[in-house]
C-alpha cells in the first residue's frame, strides 16, 4: 500500500473569499486539472465527495478547481461553527482518495471560433482564470456575438456581491484594452 498519496501528509487550510458565503479550503496536492461546479445536491450525484459534503445540512454549493475546494454555506450557519468540521472532512477525504467525479473527464485548453473568439479564450485562459481562481471560483466563456462577450462565473463567484465589479471593472476593461471589437462584457446567468 505504497501510494503517492500514503506518504503524503495533508494539509488543509482556508483562505476566505469575495463572497462571505464561501470558504475556499485548500490543499497540498492537486486536486482535479479542470474544474467542477455542483452548485445544488442534485448535481452532485456523480461526485462521491461532493455527495459527501453535502450530508452536512450548512452545505448548499461545492466547487472543485486545482488544488482547492470552494464551499457554500447556508446563510444560517456560521464558518467559526462549522470551519474546523469541514477541513477534517476535507482531509480525511483526499487521504483516503475520495473520488471527484466517477469518470475522469479531462478539459483541455483547447479553443475553437474565429481569431477574435480565440484571441478572447487565451486572455481569459492566461489572465483572468487564474486571478478568478484565487477567490475560489472560475470563469468560462461562452459566446462573443456583435461586440458583445459573454461568460459564465461559478464557484464563489456565482452570486458574489463583488462579481459585478469583477465582470466590468477587471474583465471587460482588460478585453476592451487587448481586443479592440470587444465593447461589453456580460454574464449568463445560472
Amino acid at each position: 500500500m505504497s501510494t503517492g498519496t500514503a506518504n503524503l501528509n495533508i494539509n488543509v487550510y482556508t483562505e476566505s473569499t469575495p463572497n462571505p458565503a464561501t470558504m475556499k479550503f485548500l490543499v497540498n496536492k492537486l486536486l482535479i486539472n479542470n474544474s467542477l461546479d455542483f452548485p445544488t445536491k442534485e448535481s452532485a450525484e456523480k461526485s462521491p465527495f461532493a455527495k459527501e459534503l453535502f450530508r452536512f445540512n450548512f452545505v448548499t454549493g461545492v466547487f472543485f478547481a486545482n488544488n482547492f475546494v470552494t464551499i457554500t454555506k447556508t446563510e444560517t450557519a456560521d464558518w467559526a461553527d462549522i470551519e474546523p468540521i469541514l477541513k477534517e472532512f476535507v482531509k480525511g477525504a483526499v487521504e483516503s482518495e475520495l473520488k471527484i467525479q466517477e469518470k475522469a473527464e479531462e478539459e483541455l485548453a483547447s479553443f475553437e471560433g474565429s481569431e477574435t473568439e480565440i484571441k478572447i479564450q487565451q486572455i481569459l485562459h492566461d489572465y483572468v482564470r487564474p486571478a478568478v481562481e484565487q477567490d475560489g471560483g472560475a470563469i468560462s466563456y461562452k459566446s462573443f456575438n456583435e461586440g458583445v462577450v459573454t461568460v459564465e462565473l461559478r464557484g464563489s463567484c456565482s452570486g458574489c456581491p463583488s462579481s459585478t465589479i469583477t465582470l466590468k471593472a477587471g474583465i471587460e476593461n482588460l478585453l476592451k484594452r487587448m481586443v479592440t471589437e470587444v465593447t461589453e462584457v456580460v454574464s449568463e446567468a445560472l
